[in-house]
């Protein structure tokens, strides 16, 4: 392992970490009592009435975000001694059940069983119960932003493509409204940034040499 100066805090990451916070506090504005507006609805709709025949293999990527993937990403982190990310990982695993936890304790709205008159719910989905925000979200955006600085080239937009598969799965088996997604992209945001700031994150032009190789380095 190189010196500490192949580690960095950004400034960056406050910034994106504020404008999170910035986009959360907008979506639980506008859902703050409980309502599902004509736009929201229309995307709902149009994602969540696609074909029955995408259920099977939504149901299997849906599993992307549950809880123990933040655990698993810093078991495997741990195991290619990427001390700081496996650190980061639990992080964002406890940062993630406190926040979506305050929220709830803030703005309350029921999932789409309950919001959506033509609601189609798949999968053995809850019906009822608190929507806003996406824990599953939460967690695999504050994942796809500590994990972000140790990959390169194309391999940074995995992640975020997962980010995006299973913000799909859930409007589309009827979890979540969108803006219960949206929030959590931005409450995963915030996560994310504020683990990335706790912990440092590797230089771009030492990402390579900061810790052993294992997975694909920053550069």
């Amino acid at each position: 392992m190189t010196g500490t100066r192949a580690f960095e805090r950004r400034r960056s990451d406050v910034v994106a970490g504020l404008v999170g916070l910035s986009g959360l506090a907008i979506c639980g504005f506008i859902v703050r009592d409980g309502s599902v507006g004509s736009f929201e609805r229309s995307i709902f709709e149009s994602l969540n009435g696609l074909p029955d025949a995408l259920e099977p293999p939504m149901r299997i990527a849906q599993l992307l975000g549950v809880l123990v993937v933040g655990p698993i990403t810093a078991i495997v982190a741990s195991a290619l001694r990427r001390w700081r990310l496996a650190a980061a990982a639990l992080l964002v695993t406890l940062g993630k059940l406190a926040a979506e936890r305050i929220v709830w304790q803030l703005v309350s709205r029921q999932r789409p069983g309950v919001t959506e008159p033509n609601a189609i719910v798949r999968g053995g989905t809850p019906t009822t119960g608190a929507a806003f925000v996406s824990g599953h979200v939460i967690l695999l955006t504050a994942l796809a932003w500590v994990l972000a600085p140790y990959l390169r080239g194309g391999w940074r937009l995995a992640p975020w493509i997962v980010v995006a598969l299973v913000s799909f799965t859930r409007i589309y088996l009827g979890a979540h409204n969108p803006l219960d997604v949206l929030g959590g992209i931005c409450l995963g945001t915030a996560v994310g940034c504020a683990a990335r700031l706790i912990v440092a994150v590797p230089s771009p032009e030492k990402a390579g040499t900061a810790e052993r190789p294992g997975l694909p380095s920053g550069s």
